[in-house]
């Protein structure tokens, strides 16, 4: 039957088909019975014309606590080419798929093992990839598909999705284009409902083009249930009749009575093999047969499903029983009866005794009251379910074990590893749900202990309350001494974090010091230095520093050792070895597929290379950060990253790009008063109006930073920018001013050697001195070991040479202009490298035009790409470390080569190296 009123659709879909490639695809979104899936049937018969090959999955509401059943489905057919994947996406996929008992997969590595496959299949022949009701698939495999949609913008690979109205699914977010589908209007309504039943007399015809309101599914199955019974009878009742109620019910509610009405007709044989295929997580129509079988007492034939079939209710394929709609399959279950429904499922549990996932929910969906049993069986399924990586299957497994189990301390574990997983898998709402319902129950002191803390790990305790953090001092010690030590460390790590992103005062960082002192942990343990870190940068700074420096040397070694030791070092203003071992957590982490913990070490290579002036490596790592944070649901470190990009616009003299990009990050850390967000948007306002020359307001927004009482302040952060406020003090006449700051920033550096203080503080010092003591105290400040912070030292000279000159001393000062001049240059920081220039004019010296850096041509994304290939790195390896498809690095650096003026990966490798070797210090 031809589709009616669905032009424009038609043409989106056949203009996407004949340019794969062009666009990852669409997501076509309507009300149940809009057509939907009869515009995918049109797209799949074109995309068949064409040459396209297509894989498709479509999701039932019973498989969604199946993990990556949905994506099985998807790639059941193209399940060879698995085996030529790399090991590690091999290794992911074939465990998430259930082919392998390997260790539990990460979804971004099943994620890129599906990206890679379906890219090695499209490179033989373009793909058409189709999920259905994406609404109901299970949350493991809608993952790995939105992750796979974003990509595949430069694949000959097509994704069609469809979602009904009103619901929600991770696709929705995926960068496909949205493809809203309408009511039908009443002329093209009319004209549907003619072709259908074209003898309808003019009452009745007008009463169904009222109650279908343009629905497609109401006007082709409306003029079938009154036939069903036997006639409209007189149309002011007929509502009622079809309905069952007295007042008119939403349209999916009248089409499933409608087929409710339907079922009541068959036979009570076919009734009960139409529930069984409902109730049934398959399709397989063996599996129908057999549990029929078993509820009938004797061996079931296909002749019983015959008069389902002939009322249009299902269709059979080859060994395949399906709903024509899923409205009909949903109103199957609300024609029988409990017991009906119960014998069903106690039947599918007997015939899936070889699937122990499956068996397992049909035992618990046929039990109403506590069952250990059955519970236990769930709590296995939950088990496998996080083995293969399915954490939202797992959560429902052990969620419906804990309503099975007998006694309320084992209801309450099942309900605490639940919540525990759903924080894990970032689902707060079901997280503070799962945990509610567990103090309800009677807790013994451990289990309040760790449903009390459970929700801490959402977004590091932002959004809580400060108050929390001494609370959770007095949980951790109350933890440690029931000898929980290690969950004693996890709470106090995760009240020390708050110490980063808010202020919960003195009082609050002593307690958790005196909990952390009286652990039972080394003091060496990388979290515990990154507890003194967070908690006490300045009082504990020393040690914090020595430990570091004797931990250097195994860097590499584990990831998350190395993030934590990099967010350490970043706390102490060691910005060298906070972007030495974030860099060494990266690999580890990117390798293992954990993108949730990932940006988290990008952000603070990102934030110390930027501080360190080594802006070519900054650039591609905040810009990853921040699509990985926003992709994993990590508001406050996408704000982190995006003000670092803010920050380096900043100081490459690109304004406007700073302003936006600091605008960004101040609307998604203001609310919650992120503080290391909000210190880093004014570092980057005040960049950008140092370098434009608007001195007061430069030193307003740095000032901001060293305010109690502003929503930026932040403790540590304060402290690491002293060059920049000193030059706006002295230009903005707030001299004084700068000299008080500097007076009260002493006490500090002399508890701790923080570099970035020592370095800040020895700048202030010379440029606000007398010129009786300036001089020495600059060469003091250039004497002191600056190896790996060149733009600091780059600041040191641009600042003497200014000296210099002031007091006459042109040809002394031409020499330290000259230096700052290139080192600037060098880093692309454009506005000081100006600034030296015009000092060098001041001096008697020209300059010559700044040579634009031709990696300034390319995007963030680009650079990544061409210094990882610069490295020697092949398309596959790049791909698997930016979770690309190597095809589409193949693309970028085709677009690459010529922005650079380069035709091979020789003489990309020595272009990057001239300027990684200007930037060295």
């Amino acid at each position: 039957m031809p589709l009616f009123g669905r032009e424009a659709e038609l043409k989106a879909l056949t203009e996407l088909i004949g340019h794969p490639g062009d666009r990852s695809g669409v997501l076509v979104r309507g009300e149940a019975g809009i057509g939907k899936s009869a515009l995918v049937a049109e797209a799949v018969s074109a995309s068949s014309a064409a040459g396209l090959r297509v894989l498709a999955t479509t999701a039932v509401k019973s498989e969604q606590n199946l993990p990556y059943a949905g994506l099985h489905q998807l790639l059941y057919p193209v399940r060879a080419g698995v085996d030529l994947l790399p090991a590690p996406q091999r290794g992911a996929l074939r465990s998430a798929l259930g082919l392998a008992d390997a260790a539990e997969p990460s979804a971004y590595l099943v994620g890129l093992a599906t990206l890679t496959l379906l890219a090695e299949e499209a490179a033989v022949r373009p793909l058409l990839v189709v999920a259905e009701d994406v609404h109901w698939l299970d949350r493991a495999s809608a993952d790995v598909l939105a992750f796979v949609a974003r990509r595949i913008e430069s694949e000959p690979i097509i994704m069609i999705a469809t979602l009904r109205e009103g619901e929600r699914s991770p696709l929705l977010d995926a960068g496909l284009s949205p493809m809203p589908v309408d009511r039908l209007s009443d002329e093209v309504a009319a004209e549907l409902l003619d072709s259908i039943a074209p003898d309808l007399s003019p009452t009745v015809r007008g009463w169904l083009l009222e109650e279908a309101a343009g629905n497609p599914l109401g006007l082709t199955e409306l003029p079938a249930a009154i036939a069903d019974q036997g006639g409209p009878g007189p149309v002011p009742s007929l509502t009622d009749r079809v309905a069952g109620l007295g007042q008119v019910p939403p349209l999916t509610e009248r089409l499933e009575r409608a087929f409710t009405a339907r079922v009541a007709t068959l036979p009570a044989q076919a009734r009960t093999a139409l529930l069984i295929a409902a109730l049934n997580q398959s399709d397989s129509l063996s599996e129908t047969l057999v549990a029929t079988g078993l509820v009938l007492g004797s061996a079931a034939e296909l002749e019983i499903l015959a008069p389902a079939v002939e009322v249009r209710l299902i269709e059979l394929g080859v060994g395949a029983v399906r709903f024509r709609h899923p409205l009909m399959r949903s109103a199957i279950p609300a024609a029988s009866t409990l017991a009906e429904h119960r014998r069903a499922h106690l039947a599918l549990a007997e015939t899936l005794r070889d699937q122990p996932d499956r068996r397992a929910w049909h035992r618990a969906a046929a039990t109403a009251g506590a069952d250990e049993g059955v519970a236990a069986d769930l709590d296995r399924a939950a088990d496998r379910a996080r083995h293969r990586g399915g954490a939202a299957a797992a959560v429902a497994a052990l969620e419906q074990a804990a309503r099975l189990s007998d006694g309320q301390d084992r209801k309450a574990v099942r309900l605490l590893r639940a919540a525990e997983l759903a924080v894990e898998s970032g689902r707060r709402d079901t997280a503070e749900r799962l945990v509610r319902e567990a103090q309800a129950l009677e807790l013994s002191p451990p289990r309040r202990a760790t449903a009390a803390w459970l929700l801490s790990g959402f977004e590091d305790g932002v959004r809580e309350d400060v108050s929390r953090v001494p609370e959770l001092a007095g949980l951790a010690a109350s933890v440690a001494a029931d000898g929980q030590v290690e969950l004693a460390v996890r709470i106090l790590l995760g009240a020390a974090m708050r110490c980063f992103w808010s202020e919960p005062g003195p009082s609050a960082r002593r307690s958790l010091l005196d909990v952390a002192d009286r652990l039972p942990v080394p003091a060496d343990d990388p979290r515990m230095v990154a507890v003194a870190a967070y908690v006490a940068p300045f009082e504990r700074g020393g040690t914090v520093l020595e430990r570091l420096r004797a931990l250097a040397g195994v860097a590499g070694a584990d990831p998350e050792t190395d993030r934590y030791l990099g967010s350490a070092a970043l706390q102490v203003g060691a910005f060298d070895l906070a972007a030495r071992f974030s860099a060494a957590a990266a690999p580890g982490l990117r390798a293992q597929g954990r993108l949730g913990l990932l940006p988290r070490a990008l952000a603070v290579q990102a934030w110390s290379r930027a501080r360190l002036g080594d802006l070519a490596a900054a650039v591609p790592v905040a810009a990853e950060a921040a699509r990985f944070a926003q992709e994993t649901g990590q508001p406050f470190m996408y704000g982190l990253a995006t003000a670092v990009q803010a920050e380096i616009a900043a100081l490459r003299g690109d304004h406007g790009q700073a302003g936006a990009l600091a605008d960004e990050a101040e609307r998604v850390a203001l609310p919650a008063g992120a503080r290391p967000v909000l210190a880093t948007v004014q570092l980057a306002r005040g960049l950008a109006a140092l370098s434009e020359g608007r001195f007061p307001d430069a030193f307003a927004a740095l000032n901001r930073v060293l305010d109690p009482a502003d929503p930026a302040y932040q403790l540590a952060l304060r402290t690491y920018f002293l060059a920049e406020l000193t030059d706006a003090a002295v230009r903005a006449g707030r001299t004084d001013t700068m000299r008080d700051i500097v007076h009260d920033l002493e006490p500090h550096a002399a508890s701790t050697s923080s570099p970035a203080l020592h370095i800040g503080l020895r700048y202030a010092r010379a440029v606000l001195a007398p010129d009786t003591e300036a001089e020495e105290l600059f060469t003091v400040a250039l004497r002191a070991d600056l190896t790996g912070w060149p733009a600091e030292r780059g600041r040191l000279q641009l600042a003497f040479g200014e000296w210099l000159r002031r007091r006459r001393r042109a040809a002394e000062s031409r020499t330290h202009l000259r230096t700052a001049r290139e080192t600037f240059d060098a880093l692309g920081m454009a506005a000081w490298g100006e600034r030296a220039r015009r000092e060098l004019r001041s001096a008697g010296e020209s300059s010559p035009n700044r040579a634009p850096d031709a990696r300034e041509k390319l995007t963030p994304h680009e650079l990544n790409i061409a210094q990882l290939a610069a490295e020697g790195l092949t398309n596959r390896e790049i791909g698997q470390r930016l979770y690309l498809s190597h095809r589409t690095v193949g693309t970028h650096l085709h677009r690459i080569f010529p922005k650079l003026g380069v035709s091979s990966r020789a003489d990309l490798a020595r272009m990057l190296k001239t300027f990684e070797d200007r930037s060295s210090p």
